[in-house]
């Protein structure tokens, strides 16, 4: 279920110290302690799952649950209305850098269009 050296997964069990925003049976998020923007957190599944290509038809509900739970972090972080950026990096090129997967949630100011 979990990875004993991935720092996502000690977060979530709370041996790292982290700013939680939303916790729920499924999913932790958390403020990124290098945000890109006002408002800069990731949504992590509990379950360890090191990125998109590793992710199974068994965890296919993990998707739906991050999506709602996007929503109802925006909501309460005052983003929503004025909109926000969902992204999630995929492997080395993608700049994914933890192997855990994780949904960024970025809002609170007009983002430039940018890919790198």
């Amino acid at each position: 279920m979990n990875d004993p050296d991935c720092i996502f997964c000690k977060i979530i069990a709370g041996e790292i110290p982290s700013s939680k925003v939303y916790e729920d049976e499924t999913l932790f998020a958390f403020k990124d302690i290098q945000p890109v923007a006002p408002v800069h957190i990731l949504i992590v599944p509990k379950k360890h799952i090191p990125g998109v290509n590793e992710f199974s038809p068994e965890d296919e509900p993990i998707a739906g649950k991050l999506f709602s739970a996007a929503r109802k972090i925006a909501a309460d972080q005052g983003v929503a209305g004025d909109g926000y950026r969902l992204v999630v990096n995929t492997g080395k090129h993608g700049r994914q850098s933890v192997d855990h997967l994780h949904l960024h949630l970025i809002g609170g100011k007009r983002l430039e269009v940018s890919l790198g």
